[in-house]
């Protein structure tokens, strides 16, 4: 199976299946030196375990992250990182029947037809635990990016018709609650929302936005790799995610050219910038020193308890229950993997510039 990696010069492949004996990530081209431990990586994966409130799935794993190469003293050593998170939890004889037909909204039948074969246990690379090796890989990808005064602000956005009010925004009560949304009311609401769908062994989707602040000006190129273009490919290949935005995405298509454009200003510094920020942080494929701000609308748990209607093997109609443990919602755990895999995008597209100008290549070697 081709396709699990990812990047160009930091780059990284994610392995393993849900219910194997664990999954993981090897990172390639990061730099030596840059001081890190296990802990570092664990306090992102805990932003992603299952298990820490009643709208996430049951299954018990601590996701305890070992380094297993490319670490010494305490410092990356400029080889490859690789790190594993074994599974504790799995219950694979809950998939058993799920061998013999199509469960609605998941890689079943794509995966028959492409390869003659599925590992049908809790989805096998199909499995939101594929998004470990990403946030683990993530995890170093923001420490880079924190010591170049980069940084993340991610969080829920929307859960289902629940939206956060801005004039309600508080960047502190994003941690205080279990689904990670900077408005306490909206919170609230979604809460509600959500008993209301589990009652009816339903499940709810919704969006995570992602603001990355501290961006330099130039990063990204202009045609095939644009920085909007990689974060898009990077942002949709998650599993769940069904739609991608930067800035006012969609919106902007209501809009005129006079309302849509951002004029041009000298900031209080002397700095030029912008007055507004429609564009999302990103003209023309680059980075324009704004905030990058994009969205990732992430789809209802195609898991629900609820009788379905599908096909077996045999294309015989057929009703089922899917078994097993399911989260009412991937959103809140979906925070983190944005964040992440946004984190992996800009660490890449740093590195590219790095050769974009002769200056700078005579600054680093003479």
């Amino acid at each position: 199976m081709a396709g699990s990696t990812f990047g160009n010069i930091f780059k990284i492949t994610t392995w393993g299946e849900s219910h194997g004996k664990g999954v993981g990530v090897v990172v390639d081209g990061c730099p030596a030196g840059l001081s890190l431990c296990e802990e570092d990586i664990q306090i992102f994966l805990n932003r992603r375990k299952p298990g820490q409130s009643h709208y996430s799935t049951p299954r018990k794993e601590d996701d305890s992250v070992e380094i297993l190469s490319g670490v010494f003293e305490g410092k990356t050593t400029g080889t490859p990182i690789s790190l594993v998170v074994f599974n504790q939890n799995q219950k694979s004889k809950d998939y058993s029947e799920i061998a013999s037909y199509y469960r609605p909204g998941h890689a079943d039948y794509t995966f028959d037809l492409k390869y003659g074969f599925r590992d049908y246990r809790g989805g096998g690379r199909s499995s939101g635990r594929e998004t470990i090796g990403r946030v683990a890989a993530g995890a170093i990808a923001v420490k880079i990016l924190n010591q170049l005064g980069i940084s993340f602000l991610t969080y829920t956005k929307a859960i289902g018709p629940i939206q956060i009010d801005p004039h309600h925004f508080d960047a502190n009560e994003i941690s205080r609650n279990p689904l990670y949304m900077p408005d306490a009311d909206a919170a609230d609401n979604a809460s509600g929302y959500l008993d209301a769908c589990m009652a009816e062994q339903n499940s709810s989707g919704g969006i995570v936005e992602c603001v990355v602040s501290g961006m330099p000006v130039g990063i990204g190129d202009p045609v095939f790799e644009k920085l909007d273009a990689n974060l898009a490919k990077a942002i949709m290949s998650i599993g769940a995610v069904k739609g991608f935005e930067i800035g006012d995405g969609f919106e902007a298509a209501r809009a005129t050219g006079r309302a849509n454009n951002d004029a041009f200003c000298k900031m209080e510094d002397g700095s030029i910038g912008k007055c507004t920020n429609h564009a999302g942080g990103i003209l023309g494929g680059m980075s324009d020193g704004s905030d990058i701000i994009l969205r990732a609308a992430i789809k209802p748990t195609p898991s629900v308890s609820a009788t379905q209607h599908t096909v077996n093997k045999q294309g015989d109609e057929i009703e089922i229950q899917i078994k097993g443990r399911h989260d009412p919602i991937i959103v809140p755990r979906a925070v983190v993997v944005v964040e992440s895999m946004a984190a992996i995008t800009i660490v890449d597209a740093l590195f590219a510039n790095m050769s974009a100008k002769m200056d700078s290549l005579e600054r680093f070697y003479r």
